[in-house]
């Protein structure tokens, strides 16, 4: 029996409200309105890309970052930028590393291995790179909780420079400068940077200060590095919603349309992808897993490589080995949710889904927990246990801010950090038991008694009728879609099964055609085939519009998200 989500689905706009639109197709003008896009100027605006030019300096911190870099380079002190290992923290590394050697800087990327040394700063790195002679040390997309780690640095006179985006905690880290623009001092006008994002605006920062009190010519130009900045933007899921986001992506996509650099040139074409044809998705669904894949199961310095490829050999190696790990990394996820469904608790009541078992893979447990969390609609943790401490990964819901609950067990963790709905720690297995019942007691404080189902916000209802071409590219406008502005779904009532088989691999799938009395079409609902034998005869559907070319031609189908009994 079909499972159907909550549908909330979006009013019709009145016709004088429509009016202000224009010539905007009326369901655009729709999805636009309804996501908060009233003024017709403003959504324009935000269709474009249009962004007034962002003074860099504006970020809290950064004209003390740039003076003290500027001073190591004319210097020659010798300069670390320390990153993380997943495809926000690689890209960051790679393009903060091309601009300071632009500038003569002697300079040497540090990524942790995400096993041997976990998330972020550690003492071990910092003391070992003090006694190699680096003096200042540059962090990207990581460190803004890492208080005692840079306590550590400064006490063996390595400088630090803190660059991240990920929630502040209660006390900020004794950095020369700390850049993050989600701190309360901070001024810049968009807080929901990805990591990649505030990097780019302090390359921005001291190439400008080069080219404006230097007269220096440079190798590099700000458009250059967008390629770099629209990868880590869209597979950090930071809300495309913003216009500064989504601004820096549709730049970015136009530099990676011309596929100008050399590894991920050579890495598109191993995921199959044509470069012209480049967009969030094939970014969030082929590109970004490689680039994580490296960080996942060996060293995320392999992906680092990859993007500063200066030799088409060397790039297409290395580009088929961030694809043979990909490749493992899709089987070990397979198993490990396997292996996990039978170490959780998987009951319809429990607030939480909790795994902790030594053999998890520490680079995998992140994806676990979010399939899991998908599945069945709760926060999730899991943990791969060592044997003195254990690193956990979480996802969770809307209704329960992960970070803040890992916030409230900060005396039985060794460092954690994250976002609301995403995070990780590291715990010493002694504590693990006081942590699992408390984490339990904050789930279940803040979910017990609620109707927890996943909610399927839907932008429109149509006819089938209103299923047109000119529809279909009225919506392609509002491409690139992410986080926290998906791509538009629309429904349709009433809706007549009139053929319907299950397809694909298992018969996974579902193949319909659906009609309203006056016109039909075909659809595809991905997952939805077990429920061929029995589907009610008249069906409400949820769906996209999607392009199916298929022997040259092209016709429209939908996409289904969901379906429901009519009425």
């Amino acid at each position: 029996m079909l499972k159907p989500k909550q549908w909330r689905v979006q009013p019709t706009l009145s016709p004088l409200e429509l009016a202000g639109f224009g010539d905007l197709h009326p369901i655009l003008a729709q999805v636009l309105y309804q996501r908060g896009f009233t003024a017709p100027p403003e959504a324009a605006a935000f269709l474009n890309g249009d962004l007034t030019a962002r003074d860099p300096f504006k970020l809290h911190g950064m004209a003390k970052a740039v003076a003290r870099i500027r001073s190591a380079i004319k210097r020659r002190e010798k300069i670390v930028v320390y990153g993380d290992f997943d495809a926000d923290g690689v890209t960051s590394t790679t393009l903060l590393v091309s601009v300071l050697r632009a500038l003569d800087a002697d300079v040497q990327p540090y990524i942790p291995h995400r096993v041997d040394e976990g998330y972020g700063l550690n003492d071990a790195a910092l003391i070992g790179l003090a006694k190699r002679g680096f003096k200042l040390c540059i962090t990207v997309d990581c460190g803004i909780r890492s208080v005692h780690e840079v306590e550590t640095a400064n006490a063996h006179k390595l400088d630090m420079i803190i660059t991240d985006h990920h929630s502040v905690g209660a006390e900020v880290p004794p950095a020369l400068a700390v850049i993050n623009p989600k701190q309360a001092e901070c001024k810049s006008g968009e807080p929901m940077l990805a990591g990649v994002g505030v990097t780019f605006r302090l390359a921005q920062a001291l190439m400008k200060v080069a080219r404006d009190q230097d007269r220096r010519e440079l190798p590099l130009q700000d458009s250059d590095l967008l390629d770099l900045v629209a990868i880590g933007t869209i597979a950090d899921l930071v809300p495309l919603n913003r216009p500064e986001n989504r601004a820096l992506v549709m730049r970015g996509l136009a530099e990676l349309h011309q596929a100008r650099r050399l590894g991920l040139r050579a890495l598109m074409k191993a995921a199959g992808i044509a470069p012209e044809t480049t967009d969030a998705m094939s970014i969030g669904f082929g590109i970004a897993p490689r680039i994580n894949a490296a960080g996942r199961l060996e060293s995320a310095m392999q992906a680092y490589h990859l993007l500063m490829a200066e030799d088409d050999a060397d790039a297409a190696e290395r580009a088929a080995e961030l694809n043979r790990l990909n490749t493992r990394r899709q089987d070990l996820t397979r198993e490990m949710q396997e292996h996990a469904r039978k170490v959780a608790a998987l009951d319809s009541d429990v607030p939480l889904i909790f795994a902790a078992d030594s053999a998890f893979v520490q680079g995998i447990v992140g994806l676990v927990a979010g399939r899991l969390t998908e599945e069945f609609y709760r926060p999730s943790i899991i943990l791969h246990r060592g044997k003195e401490e254990s690193h956990g990964s979480c996802r969770s819901i809307p209704e329960f801010n992960i970070t803040e609950a890992l916030d409230q067990c900060a005396d039985l963790l060794l460092r954690h950090g994250g976002h609301a709905q995403a995070a990780g720690f590291a715990i010493h297995n002694d504590n693990l038991p006081a942590f699992h019942e408390r984490i339990l007691a904050l789930a279940a404080a803040h979910l017990s008694g609620r109707d927890l189902q996943p909610t399927l916000d839907i932008d429109a209802e149509v006819r089938l009728s209103q299923i047109t071409f000119a529809l279909y590219e009225a919506l392609q406008t509002l491409e690139p879609c992410g986080n926290s502005f998906p791509q538009p779904i629309l429904c349709a009532r009433g809706l007549r099964v009139v053929q319907s088989r299950a397809v694909g691999t298992d018969s996974a799938h579902l193949q319909l055609r659906l009609s309203d009395g006056s016109q039909s079409i075909k659809a595809i609902a991905f997952g939805f085939g077990k429920y061929a034998a029995d589907l009610p005869p008249v069906l409400d559907a949820a769906f996209q519009v999607s392009l199916n070319a298929w022997n040259g031609e092209q016709s429209l189908q939908l996409t289904i998200k969901d379906l429901r009994p009519s009425g």
